[in-house]
Order: C-alpha cells, then sequence, then structure tokens
C-alpha cells in the first residue's frame, strides 16, 4: 500500500506525531492545511492525492465542553467534522479511519464494553464524539476505533503523574474509574493491521491489554517504575474530587473494553502494565 497518499488530520497531537513517525511519506495536515470543521476548506483540498484519511483530530477538553463556547466548538471538531470526512470519502472513494473515545459509553454496565453496546454519551463532549461515530459509519470503507486513556507524546497522565514524583508529592487519585491505558503505538499498530490488511469495515475497540485497573492503580504502577514506592497515593472517588469543582462533566467508571474483535483480526495488545514500565523510562 502507498503509503504517500495516506492523509494524517490531526497531525501534532499524541495519536497523529505517532501516525507521522510510522507513516512518514504520508502528508500530515494541521488546521492550517485543512480545517475539517469548514465546509469550503474541505471541499478545496485536493483530494487527487490521498486514498486514505487518518482523522487523529480531536477536541478532548472534556470539562470546557460543558460551556456554550466549548459545546460548540467540541460539535464541530468532533461532529461536523468527520461527517465532512464521511461525505468526502463517500464521493471520491476514500477509505476513513476515526478515532473515537470510551466516553460513547456511559460506564455503567458491568461487564467489557463490545462494539455493539449501546451509544450512552453523559456529556457534550461525548455526545460530540458519539455523534461523529454515526457520521463516520455512512461512508461504505469506514473504521471507527474507540481508544481509552491514551498515552504517548504529548500532555498526558503518565507524565502528569511523573511530575508530581519531581516534585515529591503524593497526590489523591480517584479509584473508581477502571480502564486499560491504551498507548499510542498499540492505537498505531491496530490502524496498521486494519487498513493494510483490510480487515472488514466497521467499529473496533482498542485498548492496551492486561487486568484493568483504576487511576489510582496506574499512579502507584507510574511511582514502582519510577522508583519512587516512598509515595503513597491517596484513593478517592470521583464524586469526591469533583465536589468543589463547579462545571465538571460526567466521566463514564467502567472504560474497559472487550478486544476479542481487534484480537481476531491480528493484534494481541500487550498489558499495559509492562508497557508503561518502558515507558517511564524513556521520559
Amino acid at each position: 500500500m502507498d503509503t504517500s497518499r495516506f492523509l494524517i488530520v490531526g497531525a501534532n497531537g499524541q495519536l497523529g506525531r505517532a501516525l507521522q513517525s510510522k507513516y512518514p511519506k504520508a502528508i500530515a495536515a494541521d488546521r492550517s492545511v485543512l480545517d475539517i470543521t469548514n465546509t469550503e476548506s474541505v471541499e478545496k483540498f485536493n483530494w487527487s492525492k490521498i486514498d486514505v484519511i487518518l482523522n487523529a483530530a480531536a477536541y478532548n477538553k472534556v470539562d470546557i465542553a460543558e460551556t456554550p463556547e466549548g459545546r460548540r466548538d467540541a460539535w464541530a471538531a468532533n461532529a461536523t467534522a468527520p461527517a465532512h470526512l464521511a461525505r468526502i470519502a463517500t464521493a471520491k472513494n476514500l477509505t476513513l479511519l476515526h478515532v473515537s473515545t470510551d466516553y460513547v459509553y456511559d460506564g455503567t454496565q458491568p461487564n467489557a464494553h463490545s462494539e455493539d453496546a449501546p451509544l450512552a454519551p453523559l456529556s457534550g463532549y461525548a455526545s460530540s464524539k458519539a455523534a461523529g461515530d454515526i457520521a463516520a459509519q455512512v461512508t461504505p470503507n469506514h473504521y471507527v476505533l474507540r481508544t481509552s486513556w491514551v498515552i504517548g507524546d504529548g500532555p498526558n497522565f503518565v507524565r502528569t503523574m511523573i511530575g508530581l514524583a519531581e516534585k515529591n508529592i503524593s497526590p489523591t487519585v480517584v479509584a473508581d474509574q477502571i480502564g486499560r491505558l491504551t498507548f499510542t503505538d498499540t492505537l498505531v499498530e491496530a490502524i496498521d493491521l486494519l487498513i493494510t490488511k483490510k480487515a472488514p469495515v466497521g467499529v473496533y475497540n482498542v485498548s492496551n491489554g492486561g487486568e484493568p485497573g483504576s487511576w489510582a492503580e496506574v499512579t502507584r504502577a507510574i511511582f514502582k517504575a519510577l522508583g519512587r514506592e516512598d509515595l503513597t497515593v491517596t484513593d478517592t472517588t470521583t464524586e469526591a474530587y469533583f465536589a468543589s469543582k463547579p462545571g465538571v462533566a460526567p466521566r463514564p467508571l467502567n472504560s474497559v473494553f472487550d478486544l476479542s474483535k481487534i484480537t481476531a483480526a491480528g493484534l494481541s495488545p500487550r498489558d499495559w502494565r509492562e508497557t508503561l514500565v518502558n515507558y517511564v523510562k524513556q521520559q
């Protein structure tokens, strides 16, 4: 497959950088090159050089999306933009791969979420992402990858906790949100598998493997990898943590994915705990 005919949208984010590393010949587009929220910008773009659209762009300011302005921005980037890309993909016979989130689920079910679990977004951000999922699936040649707790090259939870360790801070961390980290190299591996092997189109859940854990457990694993087990992590609930923070969006408590579909496609996601140790060592 000619990767020079790949278009990476959202090229400057954590996943976008990882995709550029994987596909150095691809066309990388940030908003200055292609504004996917703008109909005219999408129409004027030269699509004759593109076979595959990799949409890693998103508005992910979860709490700000609860404000009127933030809600508009979230819907433009997360719902309207995928609809624009799906329309172009259909008109030009392109493949569209769109990256989504665990937030499209409400996290109330006790088991891991399968791809056909009902969409039940809890917030403005989550609703916009669910709408984007639906929009992307309109075009025939589509892949929608739902992922969770992404860690890569950029600001993220792991780097925040490393920063706290450097300041000798023992944090209080939410312990009732359960999921798995998704490292961008794992996500890129899944994307490459689906695209290059021409896997059946549809929705795929993707995260690292291993036993799920809470954000508090992730923090303890980070401190252990740093050799800073002298720092303590105090568990709290989501409700208690955000009690004094008005305007906060609700979060799903269960973000665990059933990974059987992506595994059947040929990916064996590495344990997030093992991958975390290697990531921490590289920081």
